[in-house]
């Protein structure tokens, strides 16, 4: 079972139109969302439609190594495919801003596969 409140990997595609009136709870909130290619983006919720497309601004994408801590990315104003997204949170920045990311060593986080 995941913690987060949005496991968009696990709905049919009929039950995944549902899911945008569940994402008004993220509006306006930054959030963090995994992708099903591996991507792990942060951002502020600005908008999205009935096929879950989302919308977020001031977007940065942390990629993770064994070798390197975490690095991030700016992307800026980013769209996600509802179709691409396998788990979306909110994202509590007083816990992210007391990890030390430049010490934490994992392996990417592998694609989805079905």
């Amino acid at each position: 079972q995941l913690a987060c409140p949005l496991d968009l990997g696990c709905h049919s595609v009929s039950n995944r139109q549902n899911m945008s009136g569940l994402l008004e709870y993220f509006l306006e909130k930054k959030v963090s969302i995994v992708t099903n290619d591996g991507r792990h983006m942060i951002g502020n919720l600005r908008g999205f439609d009935q096929a879950v497309n989302v919308i977020l601004d001031e977007c940065f994408q942390r990629t993770y190594s064994k070798d390197s801590g975490v690095e991030e990315v700016v992307m800026g104003l980013y769209i996600i495919r509802g179709d691409n997204i396998a788990v979306i949170g909110e994202h509590d920045d007083a816990i992210d801003s007391q990890l030390d990311k430049s010490q934490i060593r994992i392996d990417g986080i592998k694609p989805i596969s079905h």
